[in-house]
């Protein structure tokens, strides 16, 4: 996988975090460096190790899946992405009105948060073992992305309030399938 592929499955991967990283900044009055740099660190170490994790439970099912490795970063890619862009669509129906906001700044709020967003990584990391892809250098840039869109997520989030809403996650998805379209193009047709 080139460098640029690689950026845009960052990319992809990081709206979510940027996504939360916006709300979080809308609910935090007054953002401080150290606030931004806590979040980013919960959101690109958690994007970092999931890929990491879902890479090694794909090395052990790599001899299996070769032969249909890119069907499985394919489907994997579209069923991410595709779950990214229909929940960003359609996040607000059935939200309860009145629930208590959690601190967006809290250890455990900020653990579940970071791994909520970055399952995909995880499946992402599937992905990149059956296709043999080195995976420290391609973890190190998923968490470093994760770690730049949230640290600057916080701010434009505590800046410009609900401007963006849901469009990042929607963005994030239509990259994700877009790329697994890629792959599957680029080996059927090579």
């Amino acid at each position: 996988m080139d460098f640029v592929t690689l950026l845009f499955v960052a990319v992809g991967l990081a709206m979510d975090a940027f996504s939360v990283a916006v709300t979080d900044g809308i609910v935090i009055k007054k953002v401080r460096a150290v606030n931004a740099l806590k979040i980013a660190l919960f959101f690109g170490i958690f994007q970092f190790g999931m890929l990491f994790i879902g890479y090694l439970l794909g090395s052990a099912f790599a001899s299996y899946i070769s032969k249909i490795d890119h069907w499985v970063a394919f489907f994997l890619l579209i069923i991410i992405g595709g779950k990214m862009f229909f929940e960003a669509l359609f996040e607000n129906k059935g939200k309860e009105e009145g629930k208590k906001e959690e601190n967006p700044l809290d250890n455990k709020v900020l653990t579940v948060l970071a791994i909520a967003t970055s399952i995909d990584a995880l499946a992402v990391g599937v992905s990149f073992a059956a296709m043999n892809i080195g995976i420290m250098f391609s973890a190190s840039v998923v968490g470093i992305v994760a770690f730049i869109f949230s640290f600057a997520g916080l701010y434009i989030g505590n800046k410009f309030g609900n401007l963006f809403g849901n469009k990042s996650e929607i963005i994030g998805g239509i990259v994700l399938m877009g790329i697994g379209i890629k792959i599957l193009i680029e080996h059927l047709f090579s």
